[in-house]
C-alpha cells in the first residue's frame, strides 16, 4: 500500500499564497494563468499543489505578479 506524504507546512503556506495570488489577480484557471506568463501549466499546478517545482518557475510566478521574494515571504500568514 502506497504512503501517503504528508506536506511540510511551509510549502502548503507557500502553494496557498500562490493560489491567492493569482486569483487576486483576476485569473480563475491555473492553466490560463500559466498559458498567459509562459509557465508550464504541470509546473504552475504542481507549485499550487505544493508539490516539486523549480526556484526558477517559482521566480518566473513572482515576476509575473511583480512581486519580490521579500515581500511574497513576508505576506505569508
Amino acid at each position: 500500500m502506497k504512503e501517503t506524504k504528508k506536506l511540510d507546512k511551509r510549502i502548503t503556506q507557500i502553494a496557498k499564497k500562490l493560489r491567492e495570488m493569482r486569483k487576486d489577480s483576476g485569473y480563475k484557471s491555473l492553466e490560463k494563468f500559466a498559458f498567459d506568463h509562459e509557465i508550464s501549466r504541470i509546473q504552475y499546478w504542481r507549485m499550487e499543489k505544493g508539490t516539486n517545482f523549480t526556484i526558477e518557475t517559482f521566480l518566473k510566478v513572482l515576476d509575473a505578479h511583480k512581486i519580490s521574494l521579500p515581500d511574497f515571504f513576508t505576506s505569508l500568514k
